[in-house]
């Protein structure tokens, strides 16, 4: 997508959009005055991934078993009352409304002068033994060359809006980036401010949350807030009113836990879904 500003005397760009301008010439070494500027979609960010109960304890399973001291607030919590999407002032709710409730669980539920449980004597080595992995990776591709093609997969693939072929074949894509993952090169060894393998790290994160987004996509056959299905543009409460839960191992795996619309009063009464108009 291109956006076209040279039709506009350099004057009022200067005057309104200097600040578009100057983006442009740094970015993308474009002087708006007489060429377009290059537009790729993107995401705000995601958020909201953790399923919790309305105690700000994470839930492990669609029956919503409690992980024992595990908590989630804010916008990494998915608590039931938006979804995963959520701007302004829903951030604010998070925060301040079950930041409370979270407080008063923890002190409900935690006993003072009680001692930590003792832990297993192997506990942390899998996440050290991930690090060692990759900081002594020597395949044959660089970190920054297998990002890029996740980045052109996920942005052909599962972009604003989305359709089953693509999806499919975006999930091929990424899934097989597996293999290009097992190859990473990483040339620094070292521990002191090692971006190398930093970078490496972030990667397999990316890739994850990639292969889950996408699978995810394809998985949910309707249009609800940010996930726009050319294919299914209405949103379907009769089938999809729920979240979705993934597991990723080797392949990506879902369940669904149920939207909780009841309250917890009787002075207010729940209001409904309402279809997103403009």
């Amino acid at each position: 997508m291109l956006l076209h500003l040279e039709h506009l005397s350099p004057e009022l760009i200067q005057t309104r959009l200097p600040g578009i301008a100057e983006t442009a010439r740094i970015f993308a070494n474009i002087d708006v005055t007489k060429e377009p500027i290059p537009v790729l979609p993107t995401v705000h960010y995601n958020m909201g991934g953790i399923p919790t109960n309305y105690h700000g304890e994470v839930i492990r399973d669609a029956k919503e078993t409690v992980v024992p001291g595990l908590m989630a607030l804010g916008e990494a919590a998915c608590i039931s009352v938006h979804g995963a999407n959520r701007l302004g002032t829903n951030s604010l709710l998070d925060l301040i409304v079950f930041g409370r409730a979270a407080a008063e669980r923890t002190k409900a539920t935690l006993k003072p002068n009680t001692p930590h449980p003792v832990l297993a004597a192997s506990m942390g080595e899998a996440t050290l033994a991930t690090f060692d992995r990759l900081r002594h990776a020597k395949g044959s591709q660089k970190t920054a060359a297998i990002r890029l093609k996740m980045q052109q997969a996920m942005q052909e693939h599962c972009a604003v809006f989305r359709e089953e072929k693509h999806l499919t074949i975006g999930c091929e894509k990424v899934d097989a980036l597996q293999q290009d993952l097992a190859d990473i090169q990483v040339n620094d060894r070292s521990l002191i401010w090692n971006t190398d393998l930093l970078e490496a790290l972030e990667l397999e994160n990316l890739m994850q949350q990639a292969r889950v987004t996408i699978h995810a996509a394809r998985y949910r056959t309707e249009s609800r807030g940010a996930h726009a299905r050319d294919d299914f543009p209405e949103r379907d409460d009769k089938t999809w009113l729920k979240h979705t839960l993934v597991w990723l191992r080797e392949s990506v795996k879902f369940e669904t836990r149920p939207v909780h619309l009841h309250t917890m009063t009787t002075d207010v009464e729940s209001i409904p879904p309402q279809k997103r108009v403009y």
